[in-house]
C-alpha cells in the first residue's frame, strides 16, 4: 500500500545547545558545558522525523533570508522533504532557540521565532495544491495561531487528517479544537487544555476525557517516561514507555509525533500508530541534539 502524503506546516529554527551538569538559576553562570548547533525548530523537527521513518513529506515554513534560512533548505531537501513551501522573509531573520541541557537529560530552551512569526495565511494560499494532495496534516504552535486555525478550518473542510500538537503550552479556542482530528498534548499542555493536574494514566484519562468533550475526535496525552494514553471514540488505551537511559529530552515530543503520522499514513490503527511514536520516541531520548537524535526507519529495531 502507497504511504499516504504528510503536510508539516510548522517552525524552522537553528538550535544553539549547551549541555551542562545541571540548568542554571537566574543570574548564575556555570561553566565546563559542551557546545552544538543543529536545525531544529518543532515544525521542522517533526519533518524530518517522519521522512526518516520513510514519510512522504512536504514542509510549509519562513525562514529569514540569512545563512542560516538557506542552510535549512539544503538540509532538508537532503532529507527527503520537498521544500518548495519553506518561504523567505526579506525582513526578518531566520528562528533561533537557546537550549540548555542537564546531566539527567532535562532542558530549558527560549525561542526567537524571527520568520517563524511570520508565516501567515496568505502563504499558506500559495501550498494549497500541495494540500489539496496530502492526507494528514500536522501542525504545532510556534507559528501564528490565526495561521494554524486558518490550516485546521483549510484541512477540515478538504477532509483531511488534522493533527495538532499543541507547543509550546497555550489555551486554544473551541473553534481550532473542533477541527482538530487528533491533538497530541505533554503532559504540561494537557493540563492547560484540561484544567486536571496530569501526572500519570489515571489522571491522563481524565484530561483526555475533558479535552475530547471540547471538540476533538482523538486524544493522545504523551507522559514521558510513562509512556502516553489514547482517547480513541470513548475508549481508552494506555501505551508503556521503553525503559532506556535518556540522555536528552530535546525533539521526543517532535519524533513522537512524526512516527505517529508515518504510522497512520501507512494504514496503522492510532494505538498500533502510537506504539510506533512511543518506540521512535524512546531512541530520540537516548542521542543528544535535536534532528541529529531523530532516528531512522532501520534504527527501529534497536528497541524491543
Amino acid at each position: 500500500m502507497q504511504s499516504k502524503k504528510i503536510i508539516v506546516v510548522g517552525s524552522c529554527n537553528t538550535d544553539m545547545v549547551i549541555k551542562a551538569e545541571r540548568l542554571p538559576v537566574p543570574g548564575e553562570t556555570i561553566l565546563g558545558g559542551t557546545f552544538l548547533m543543529n536545525s531544529g525548530g518543532k515544525g521542522a523537527n517533526q519533518a524530518v522525523a517522519a521522512a526518516r521513518l520513510g514519510g512522504d513529506v512536504t514542509l510549509i515554513s519562513k525562514t529569514g533570508n540569512d545563512l542560516f534560512g538557506k542552510q535549512s533548505v539544503v538540509l532538508y531537501t537532503s532529507e527527503n522533504i520537498n521544500t518548495e513551501f519553506i518561504f523567505s522573509d526579506s525582513k526578518l531573520p531566520s528562528g533561533v532557540a537557546l537550549i540548555t541541557v542537564d546531566a539527567m537529560g532535562e532542558n530549558c530552551i527560549v525561542v526567537a521565532s524571527g520568520a517563524n512569526s511570520h508565516l501567515k495565511p496568505v502563504d499558506i494560499d500559495k501550498a494549497l495544491k500541495a494540500i489539496e494532495s496530502a492526507d494528514i496534516i500536522l501542525m504545532q504552535l510556534e507559528i501564528p495561531i490565526e495561521t494554524v486555525e486558518y490550516v485546521a478550518e483549510l484541512g477540515a473542510s478538504k477532509g483531511k487528517k488534522v493533527i495538532l500538537n499543541p507547543a509550546p503550552a497555550q489555551a486554544l479556542s473551541l473553534s481550532l479544537l473542533q477541527h482538530i482530528d487528533i491533538i497530541v498534548p505533554n503532559k504540561n499542555e494537557a493540563e492547560i487544555l484540561s484544567g486536571i493536574k496530569v501526572s500519570d494514566a489515571k489522571s491522563a484519562k481524565r484530561a483526555a476525557d475533558i479535552i475530547a468533550k471540547k471538540g476533538v475526535n482523538n486524544v493522545v496525552i504523551t507522559l514521558g517516561s510513562q509512556g502516553a494514553v489514547i482517547l480513541e471514540k470513548n475508549i481508552y488505551h494506555v501505551v508503556p514507555a521503553y525503559v532506556v537511559e535518556a540522555i536528552d529530552t530535546t525533539a521526543a515530543g517532535d519524533t513522537f509525533c512524526g512516527a505517529l503520522c508515518v504510522g497512520l499514513a501507512n494504514g496503522k490503527s492510532l494505538l498500533d500508530a502510537v506504539k510506533l511514536a512511543v518506540k521512535a520516541s524512546a531512541i530520540t531520548v537516548t542521542r543528544m541534539g535535536a534532528q541529529s537524535s531523530l532516528p531512522y526507519y532501520s534504527e527501529l529495531s534497536l528497541i524491543e
